[in-house]
């Protein structure tokens, strides 16, 4: 039996949007609640979007160095399934919110990732990403033979990943999921339909579930 990769398409602003990214196939919706990002949306704004989504897809909240007392106060309107953290964010503060949550390490070569993984146990699973300046993908993929071979928890592919790549990207790296935000917009925070539906085709093709 072929393996499934997970799919998790990421900033997603409008209600046709979520329909489409529901529509093409993705397991995991993502809402971003880091103010700076031109992707970001407003606690009413992912009510409403959550409100969209159907069983068995799973509502992730994306954080940058945030307030406790934000998280909590988004938690608290918004049905998320899984936070997801950018920042400095260490164990203690990840673990404070009750809630499954995955952190993300951006990898550059040096960067030791096994060391940074065993600081966060708890984690679901670990998102891998491109090493930037500042927060936020640069929409660049990173050299994803810097991936230790050995690394057995989840780990979730990001990081300028795209419908022409994808394929290759699963193929080499055989994560257990793969997370596209730029990679399928028209523009920042409009995804397109026709992106979205050929990012999960190419993840399927590399699956062997065509």
């Amino acid at each position: 039996m072929s393996k499934r990769t997970r799919i998790k398409i990421c900033g997603l602003t409008r209600p046709e949007d979520v329909l489409g990214a529901v529509s093409a196939g993705a397991d995991a919706i993502g809402f971003v609640f880091y103010p700076a990002s031109p992707r970001a949306v407003s606690i009413s704004e992912a009510r409403e979007l959550c409100a969209l989504i159907p069983p068995f897809v799973t509502t992730v909240g994306l954080f940058v160095n945030e307030d406790p007392a934000q998280v909590r106060a988004v938690l608290k309107e918004v049905p998320l399934g899984l936070l997801q953290f950018h920042g400095e964010e260490d164990a203690a503060y990840c673990e404070s919110f009750d809630r499954a949550y995955m952190k993300a390490a951006r990898v550059r070569a040096g960067f030791d990732l096994l060391n940074y993984a065993s600081r966060f146990p708890g984690a679901s699973g670990l998102l891998v990403d491109a090493w930037v300046d500042g927060y936020g993908g640069g929409g660049e993929p990173f050299d994803w033979t810097l991936l230790p071979a050995n690394y057995l928890a989840p780990l979730v592919l990001a990081g300028g990943l795209n419908a022409t790549n994808i394929e290759q990207a699963v193929r080499q790296v055989r994560p257990w999921a793969v997370d596209v935000s730029s990679g399928v917009e028209a523009s920042k925070g409009i995804k397109d339909r026709v992106l979205m539906e050929a990012f999960v085709a190419g993840v399927r093709k590399a699956d062997g579930r065509e």
